[in-house]
């Protein structure tokens, strides 16, 4: 059998997450940064967001990011612009939700964002159509099957 010469386990690489009780500072965009709340997540610590100048953009999150802060759809982040790219970005920063109300709230997002919603950017526009998701058939349409 071999010996474990590493430091510890899975349960060490999971560690403890402290980060989310602890109050940080809030951080505002800079030059070349931009908010965005993304749209979907694409695996390969990819995501698809939009960002509140109006571009869809495609989003790398950075490894330190990565299997440390989750990012799921409807979320708010701070994104880093490429120069050179201007369809991807780089998820820098993210919002926690009372962070992201303090952003509305000081006018730094838009009125017409949705927070707290799980998918983001009008999704539920062709929910309104008032059609039942499910179809009524008739006799005569189950003895033809």
């Amino acid at each position: 059998m071999p010996k474990n010469k590493g430091k510890g386990g899975k349960n060490r690489k999971r560690g403890k997450n402290e980060a989310d009780d602890e109050k940080r500072e809030l951080v505002f965009k800079e030059d070349g940064q931009e908010y965005a709340q993304v749209l979907r997540m694409l695996g390969n610590g990819r995501c698809e967001a939009t960002c509140i100048d109006g571009v869809k953009r495609l989003c790398h999150i950075r490894g330190k990011m990565h299997k440390k802060v989750w990012i799921a759809a409807g979320d708010i982040i701070l994104v880093g612009l490429r120069d050179y790219q201007d369809d991807k970005a780089d998820v820098i920063l993210k919002y926690m939700p009372d962070e992201a109300r303090l952003l509305k709230a000081y006018g730094e997002l838009p009125e017409n964002t949705r927070l707290n919603e799980g998918i983001a950017g009008g999704m539920d526009e062709e929910d309104d159509g008032g059609v039942d998701d499910y179809v009524e058939f008739e006799d005569e349409d189950i003895d033809k099957i």
